[in-house]
């Protein structure tokens, strides 16, 4: 990349985006008006401009949205890759958050890669797997209060609530299917990802959304650690079943118990493998996998 880029640090939060640029910080609400503010600072610019944030779990999704349909230079890092940085640096404590300065200072040693522009049918896929995740989450919240009702009134309402998620969901995972049948390279992935044992077809559409780069990662970076729950949470749930149904995992996830591991350590080791697995299986069709 270029020497006289201009990097643009944004510290993301629900409500508001911090900036850092050209040694100067403001702040800038995080909807269409901040979007704005930070396109029209870049077009000030007689060079390129490349934004730096965090992946937070959702609050960057719709500032990614708007610098990617302005044309503008961003990506979109793993939280705990500017952290290490600055650590490295002796500028960040343990509990320090990190701010747009420091992710200003990340962009100009590191030059992390652009985050690629989602096509709208695995934009789309995101939004279709992210309503998912809620509906099951609220649905296993008032299976939890189920449990607990003692008040018979009460319990039909939550079991009518319980049915009525249920059948959203299903509703849902019927649309989720039809609109990654209608793309070709969505089809390709996720028949490719059901292949590797511990992986089936809600898996293998919850990783194509939360991890849209996956196929294309390079050994010995960390992609699952900070940030992107929902990737965390759907790899560690793939996790407990490839520890025990594929035949690569399983041994190694006997071993790492065998050596005294706890069986949590365990498993986030056999989730980092099994992410391993899966992008070569991606980038290397001929690879065979067994089930």
């Amino acid at each position: 990349m270029s020497l006289n880029v201009v990097y643009l640090g944004v510290d993301v939060s629900k409500d508001s985006l911090d900036l850092h640029f050209l040694n100067q910080s403001l702040s800038v609400p995080n909807r269409a008006e901040g979007f704005a503010k930070i396109l029209k600072l870049a077009a000030s610019q007689p060079c390129p401009v490349h934004v730096i944030c965090e992946a937070t779990g959702g609050y960057e999704r719709a500032l990614s949205q708007a610098l990617h349909k302005g044309q503008l230079t961003l990506s979109v890092v793993n939280p705990r890759l500017p952290r290490d940085f600055a650590r490295a640096h002796n500028r960040l404590a343990k509990t320090d958050r990190i701010d747009a300065a420091m992710l200003v200072a990340f962009g100009k040693a590191l030059q992390p890669a652009p985050t690629p522009v989602p096509s709208p049918q695995a934009e789309r896929l995101g939004l279709m797997v992210a309503q998912r995740d809620m509906l099951v989450e609220n649905c296993a919240q008032h299976q939890t209060r189920l449990l607990q009702a003692t008040d018979s009134w009460l319990k039909k309402q939550i079991t009518r609530l319980i049915a009525n998620l249920k059948k959203e969901i299903t509703k849902l995972e019927v649309l989720m299917r039809q609109w990654v049948k209608a793309d070709a390279e969505l089809t390709r992935k996720t028949e490719r990802l059901d292949e590797v044992a511990g992986i089936d077809w809600r898996g293998a559409l919850s990783l194509c959304a939360h991890m849209p780069e996956l196929g294309t990662l390079k050994r010995g970076q960390r992609h699952i650690s900070g940030g992107r729950a929902p990737l965390r949470r759907s790899l560690y749930l793939a996790s407990l079943t490839a520890a025990h149904r594929n035949a690569t995992l399983k041994s190694f996830y006997q071993r790492l118990r065998a050596a005294g591991k706890p069986a949590k350590v365990a498993l986030t080791a056999v989730a980092r493998k099994l992410l391993e697995l899966l992008n070569a299986a991606l980038k290397n069709p001929q690879i065979k996998l067994a089930r």
